[in-house]
């Protein structure tokens, strides 16, 4: 991937949500809610506070994590969809 996060910002690769349930249900393309879970892919180096000191990332690449269901801007590279948002729209590593 040539594409690389400014500042405090990373690249998601959404990850798909469940086919079925858990009785073994299949879900239909239709029905299935937006993915809150993905992989980080890109990682930004970091913000610069106020003081001038810059502050490190609490994420890496490979990292697991859930975030809101419309959280993000989503882009696609290379035909791949991918989101891209802010570290504190990040709501938990997995």
């Amino acid at each position: 991937m040539n594409v690389k996060p400014l500042a405090d910002r990373v690249i998601i690769r959404p990850l798909e949500s469940e086919q079925k349930t858990a009785g073994g249900i299949i879900i239909p393309d239709a029905a299935k809610e937006k993915p809150i879970k993905g992989e980080i892919v890109a990682v930004g180096p970091g913000k610069v506070a106020e003081s001038g000191q810059k502050l490190e990332m609490s994420l890496k690449k490979g990292d697991v994590v859930l975030y809101g269901k419309y959280s993000g801007t989503e882009i696609s590279i290379e035909g791949e969809d991918y989101l891209i948002m802010k570290e504190s729209d990040v709501l938990a590593i997995v």
